[in-house]
């Protein structure tokens, strides 16, 4: 079983169902703008805080309990205002890094 570490934005898969897969990643400040051309991907806040840049619409911030979808093709940019875990759930062929 592979474990979590505190290497910034650097998931490891959890879970696979079907098609899609269950990834878990340590975030401690922001990650890159990038958008996934084909498929949405949903984050869920297990510890911590995590605000996600839109280009063009409000910032969404999310706290623990909280989840979001960012759809297909939409610009983001995570970033963590103090160390935070996240679930992502998303097909297992989307590349983490966005397209």
């Amino acid at each position: 079983m592979k474990k979590i570490s505190n290497k910034h934005c650097s998931p490891i898969d959890v879970a696979r169902v079907n098609d899609q897969v269950v990834r878990m990643s340590y975030v401690d400040g922001e990650f890159h703008w990038h958008k996934h051309n084909n498929q949405d991907e949903l984050f869920y806040i297990i510890k911590g805080k995590l605000v996600i840049q839109l280009r063009d619409q409000p910032d969404i911030t999310l706290s623990e309990g909280q989840m979001t979808v960012i759809p297909k093709g939409v610009e983001h940019c995570p970033k963590s205002e103090e160390p935070s875990y996240v679930l992502l759930f998303e097909p297992f062929i989307l590349q983490t890094r966005g397209d």
